[in-house]
């Protein structure tokens, strides 16, 4: 079994931050301690700067990344639909008016052949003008936005580190100067 603080990990751990069930504001309301009492009041735990959460949904609400959605949206939409609309027609009107599509066009190459054709020209068109879209209107905005989060996270990151090397120096030095008495 997982050990945690010398208990296994199935014993109640009340009051312990590391808990992932553990609720800081409504810890203490009725809650026993192990032996019966109830559990004292834990002060609330401290909440970091600025969770990688934090940063997507910033960037999410950012006036950039609302441009490069939008930018996506006004490309896919329409073409979808045009695509979808297509496609239909040419299976309805292969189901509903096989004479017509039985009607050659030149030699043995008949309607339905031509359409058929069709779609798999306008499935490459479609793929060619996306990927073409993306190129001008997207990436650059794209990768910026990704940049300027991978940026604040490297940032944010650093800090941390930062932050623990100095609480390590300053402990180091508590234990230096404990042992020169």
């Amino acid at each position: 079994m997982e050990k945690h603080d010398g208990r296994d990990a199935g014993q109640a751990r009340t009051g312990d931050p590391r808990d992932p069930w553990y609720d800081a504001l409504a810890s203490g309301w009725g809650e026993l301690d192990g032996t019966g009492a109830p559990a004292p009041v834990a002060p609330p735990r401290a909440v970091p700067e600025r969770s990688a959460a934090d940063i997507y949904l910033e960037v999410q609400r950012s006036a950039a990344f609302q441009e490069v959605r939008g930018r996506y949206r006004r490309f896919v939409f329409p073409g979808v639909a045009l695509f979808f609309t297509w496609y239909v027609a040419y299976v309805v009107t292969a189901t509903t008016a096989p004479g017509f599509m039985a009607r050659p066009v030149s030699g043995a190459v008949n309607v339905a052949m031509l359409a058929g054709l069709g779609q798999f020209v306008s499935t490459f068109l479609l793929t060619w003008a996306y990927a073409r879209h993306a190129r001008l209107r997207r990436d650059r905005a794209a990768l910026d936005l990704r940049w300027s989060v991978f940026e604040q996270k490297r940032e944010q990151d650093q800090k941390r580190i930062q932050d623990q090397r100095d609480h390590d120096q300053r402990s180091e030095q508590e234990l230096a100067r404990g042992s020169e008495r």
